[in-house]
């Protein structure tokens, strides 16, 4: 792994030496504009609109636009000046219990491991994080950019995750179109519990994939092989009117098929309960009656066979 970052983990007078690495990867697959008559990448030129001429490194300064065409300019070592003197501190402000933020608040994670003779240190506040369940909350700054971050514990492996300033989070206040004084439906909210049951299981990351980059890398490959590529056309979704019957059928479609017949009739117990029974009914998709009552009903039960 690259190293991206070295310093140290600072909690009172602690410090602990560590080293940085991205704990993730962009696997997004990136694709060049060419130039649609020659097949030639495109460059891009730093130009300027008024002198009309390419503009070189050395002759780039940064700015600030606090009107309409009206720019402060900042030096690079003015901006080196206001960098924080602790720009190698991991310092840890806080400990806190990781349910108490949102994920809203996270941005990206990195692996951190113990630098030089830091070991003992580290194995100290590690065991000692994990023992009291807390996570810190940290100043860093990566890159000039100050972040607040949060240093847990993930198995044997400290890790820091950046996170956003309370400012950056946009209020819910400015979500359009947010239901407000709706009433939900005693029997749909029964019916989308049981498939909310149905269709909850453990947290396996394994068996998610990408769908869209798998295909689009067999496309590449078939590309590069000479061959033409062919895109099956969408199913067209249709719009459901009934909530309740797309409910039924949501069901319906996540149920486990039974492969003993012993069990066949445990699957379909729940479909005999009361909310279920009567989702079904209103959605037209019920196909025996109710039972009648067990007198009648004994007499009912009799075949021609047992009568003669």
């Amino acid at each position: 792994m690259h190293t991206v970052w070295k310093g140290a983990i600072s909690f009172g007078l602690v410090h602990v030496p560590v080293k940085m690495f991205s704990a993730t990867e962009d696997k997004d697959i990136s694709m060049k504009y060419l130039h649609k008559v020659c097949g030639s990448p495109l460059s891009y030129v730093r130009k300027c609109p008024v002198c009309e001429e390419e503009v070189a490194w050395e002759d780039i300064s940064k700015g600030y636009e606090y009107e309409k065409g009206r720019f402060v300019l900042f030096e690079k070592e003015e901006l080196e000046q206001l960098t924080d003197a602790n720009s190698k501190s991991i310092t840890i402000l806080d400990f806190v219990n990781l349910t108490d933020i949102d994920p809203i608040y996270f941005q990206k994670t990195y692996y951190l491991s113990p630098d030089q003779a830091g070991s003992n240190a580290y194995r100290l506040l590690l065991e000692a994080m994990r023992l009291s369940g807390k996570i810190g909350i940290a100043k860093i700054a990566i890159r000039s950019k100050s972040s607040l971050a949060a240093v847990r514990v993930l198995d044997e492996c400290l890790v820091i995750e950046t996170i956003f300033y309370p400012d950056e989070i946009r209020p819910l206040s400015q979500v359009p179109n947010l239901p407000e004084g709706v009433t939900v439906n005693d029997k749909e909210l029964t019916m989308a519990r049981m498939l909310i049951e149905q269709l909850s299981t453990p947290f396996e990351p394994g068996k998610y994939t990408d769908d869209y980059r798998e295909r689009l890398l067999g496309a590449i490959q078939s590309k590069i092989a000479g061959e033409e590529i062919k895109v099956a056309p969408a199913a067209q979704e249709s719009n459901v009117v009934d909530l309740m019957a797309a409910l039924q059928a949501s069901i319906e479609a996540v149920k486990p098929i039974a492969t003993d017949p012993g069990d066949a009739g445990k699957k379909r117990k729940p479909a005999r309960k009361p909310a279920a029974a009567a989702a079904a009914k209103v959605s037209g998709d019920v196909g025996a009656a109710p039972p009648a009552k067990p007198k009648r009903q004994s007499r009912k039960a009799k075949s021609p066979e047992a009568g003669s």
